[in-house]
């Protein structure tokens, strides 16, 4: 008789969320990003990360915004904040002497080295295929927060051998390269998908894989990734969401823009 195995109650967009939500220590200074990142980290502040310190690139720092804003120049962040600045001393005096402790990022493209690109797809910078918003702060957060989180859906069209054009620098093409450009921050220390989690070799800076999410095989990994991706020796097994952590995200997704 075949034993027949329950569906989680939770979707693999959650599990990613959830997971990224965990590597947020409490107490820790964050300069997020709109969308999953920005999602993730006030799920962090409601639940494991209660102290997490919310920086935008709009210039709010401390921003305890009580739903999701659709923007870095939603009012909720600013209205809720600790400080809000201008955005050059953002950059300047926050970013750029490497006062932030982690940066969290998306990516419409990411190689092996944890490049990121969300500039252009296909053909040349002049013409591309598909022209994407582009940088943002994304270069300067890339290049100086002591660690970079990346969250994003893992596809082949995503995660790919080579990026198409390199907007934010992880480790370029191999150890070395961010000492050789002068980056003050360490790079991209962890990479969270809707399959598992992935984190640059000590040595040859190349990510691999060293978490699957409940239910995720290796191979589907593979599968879903345009290079050959190297596997840890002691591949482990995220902890699946909790019922609080699934009860907080949802209440936290009916409220993007203020909307419930």
């Amino acid at each position: 008789m075949t034993e027949v195995t329950a569906a989680p109650d939770w979707s693999a967009d959650e599990m990613m969320t959830v997971a990224a939500s965990r590597a947020l220590r409490d107490g820790a200074v964050c300069f997020v990003g709109i969308g999953l990142p920005s999602t993730a980290a006030n799920l962090a502040r409601r639940t494991t990360a209660p102290g997490l310190v919310l920086v935008y690139e709009s210039g709010t720092i401390g921003a305890k915004p009580d739903y999701l804003p659709l923007s870095i120049g939603d009012g909720i962040l600013a209205d809720t904040a600790d400080s809000v600045v201008s955005v050059p001393e953002i950059f300047n005096y926050w970013l750029q002497p490497g006062r932030i402790d982690v940066g969290f990022l998306g990516a419409a493209q990411l190689d092996r080295y944890g490049n990121i690109n969300t500039t252009v797809i296909g053909g040349d910078y002049a013409n591309p295929k598909v022209r994407l918003p582009g940088a943002g702060g994304a270069p300067e957060i890339a290049a100086s927060c002591r660690e970079v989180i990346v969250v994003v859906r893992q596809s082949k069209r995503t995660f790919v051998d080579r990026v198409d054009f390199v907007t934010s620098v992880g480790f370029g093409a191999g150890p070395g390269d961010r000492e050789r450009y002068g980056l003050r921050g360490g790079g991209p220390r962890t990479v969270i998908t809707d399959l598992g989690v992935m984190e640059p070799d000590p040595v040859s800076c190349e990510l691999t894989l060293t978490r699957l999410h409940p239910g995720v095989t290796v191979e589907q990994v593979r599968e879903a990734t345009g290079w050959e991706i190297a596997v840890a020796d002691d591949l482990g097994t995220t902890e699946p969401p909790t019922p609080a952590e699934l009860t907080i995200l949802r209440e936290l997704e009916k409220t993007k823009g203020g909307k419930r």
